[in-house]
C-alpha cells in the first residue's frame, strides 16, 4: 500500500479545465434589449453534474430565448470542486458556480468574488440539489461491505476521491466522521475508525467522476465511496454489476448554486446570469437533476420522485460539524485532522 497523496496534488494543479458549449453564439456581449445581440455565459461546476447539464442548459437557452428573444451561448467547465473553485479565484470568468460544497461558494465570497448573503437569494438557501454517500461493491458483494463499519475490515481496498481537491471527498470524510460522533463515539473513536479506513485506502483520484474510473473501468478497489448520483448512473450505464449501499445513518450532501457578482458585473451579464441560477430550482430542471440521480430539493419534484431513492433513516448535516468554516478550519486546512490522519494510515 502507498501513498499517492503527493501525485494527486500535482495532478490537481496540472489538470486542464474541460469546456463544453450549448448553444448557438460565437461571442459574449453585454446585455441588451429585447433580441439585442447575443449572450454568453460560463458556468463552473463539479465533474459528476455534466450529465444533468447537458440535458438542462439547452432547455434554458430555449427558454431565455423564448422570453427574450435573445440567442444565449452556454460554456461549461468540470473538473474537482476545489480544483474549480481555486481556477475561479485564479481567473476562470465564471459567470454562475454550482460547485459540490458551500465551503468552495464560502471562498469565492472570501475572494472577493461573491457577496455576502448569496445563500438567501434563491431557494433552499440556494441548494440545488441534495445526495448521499454511497458504497458501490463488486459483483456479489464478494468483501460483505453494507455498514461504515465493514469498511476497516482487513482486505477490503477502499476508493475514494482526495478531499484537498474534491468536495465529494469532503462529504465522504464527513460521512466517516459521523458515521461515528452522530451514533454515541466520541473524537478518539472518530480519528480510530477514520484513520483504519484511511488504512485500506491506497488510491486517491482527485475528484469523483475519476474515482468512478478507477473502480469502475480500472478495477481498482473493492469498495468505491462516492455520491448516491453515481452509483446509480454506473447501475443505469451497466458498468455497475452488484446493487450499491446507501448507509441508513448518512450525510446530507447539498450542492449549491451562486452568481459570481464580480464577473457578472464586469461582463454585463447580470440579468443572464441570475436567470440561469433560478432556472436550476424549476421544476423542468430539478426533474432532470432526479433523473440524473440528484435528490431535488424542489419539495413538489421531491414528492414525485423520493421513492425511486434509497430511504435513509438518519441524516445528518454539516451543520452537526459547526458549518462550513469550522469543519475546514478543522479538518481540511493544511495542517487539520485529515492531514494527521492520513499520515497516520500511511
Amino acid at each position: 500500500m502507498h501513498s499517492i497523496l503527493s501525485r494527486s496534488s500535482v495532478l490537481a494543479l496540472g489538470s486542464s479545465i474541460l469546456l463544453t458549449s450549448c448553444g448557438t453564439a460565437t461571442s459574449p456581449s453585454a446585455e441588451g434589449g429585447k433580441g439585442e445581440g447575443k449572450q454568453e455565459l460560463l458556468l463552473v461546476s463539479y465533474a459528476v453534474t455534466k450529465g444533468a447539464y447537458d440535458k438542462i442548459l439547452p432547455k434554458f437557452a430555449a427558454d431565455w430565448k423564448a422570453k427574450t428573444g435573445q440567442e444565449i451561448k452556454i460554456r461549461t467547465s468540470y473538473g474537482g470542486s476545489g480544483t474549480q473553485t481555486r481556477a475561479v479565484i485564479d481567473g476562470l470568468d465564471a459567470d454562475v458556480a454550482t460547485l459540490a460544497l458551500s465551503a468552495d461558494i464560502h471562498k469565492l465570497e472570501e475572494a472577493g468574488l461573491i457577496q455576502p448573503g448569496w445563500e438567501k437569494e434563491l431557494p433552499s438557501a440556494s441548494i440545488i440539489t441534495n445526495s448521499a454517500v454511497a458504497f458501490l461493491t463488486r459483483a456479489g458483494n464478494p468483501k460483505g461491505v453494507r455498514t461504515w463499519k465493514d469498511l476497516v475490515k482487513p482486505g477490503v481496498t477502499v476508493v475514494t476521491a482526495n478531499p484537498k481537491t474534491s468536495g465529494g471527498a469532503r462529504w465522504n470524510f464527513l460521512g466517516l466522521w459521523g458515521s461515528v460522533t452522530q451514533t454515541g463515539g466520541d473524537q478518539k473513536q472518530a480519528e480510530t475508525y477514520v484513520t483504519n479506513v484511511y488504512k485500506n485506502v491506497d488510491n486517491l483520484p482527485k475528484d469523483a467522476r475519476e474515482a468512478s474510473d478507477v473502480f469502475l473501468k480500472r478495477d481498482q478497489g473493492d469498495v468505491l465511496l462516492n455520491y448516491e448520483n453515481e452509483a446509480i448512473l454506473a447501475t443505469r450505464t451497466g458498468d455497475l454489476k452488484a446493487p450499491f449501499v446507501v448507509p441508513e445513518v448518512n450525510i446530507r450532501i447539498e450542492g449549491p448554486v451562486a452568481v459570481v457578482d464580480k464577473v457578472v458585473d464586469r461582463k454585463g451579464t447580470r440579468k443572464a446570469a441570475e436567470a440561469l441560477a433560478a432556472y436550476l430550482f424549476t421544476e423542468e430542471a430539478q426533474q432532470i437533476f432526479a433523473e440524473e440521480g440528484f435528490r431535488p430539493t424542489n419539495p413538489m419534484v421531491w414528492q414525485r420522485v423520493k421513492d425511486r431513492f434509497a430511504p435513509v433513516k438518519t441524516f445528518f448535516s454539516v451543520k452537526d460539524f459547526g458549518g462550513w468554516d469550522a469543519v475546514n478550519k478543522t479538518f481540511f486546512d493544511n495542517g487539520g485532522l485529515w492531514d494527521r490522519l492520513f499520515a497516520q494510515s500511511r
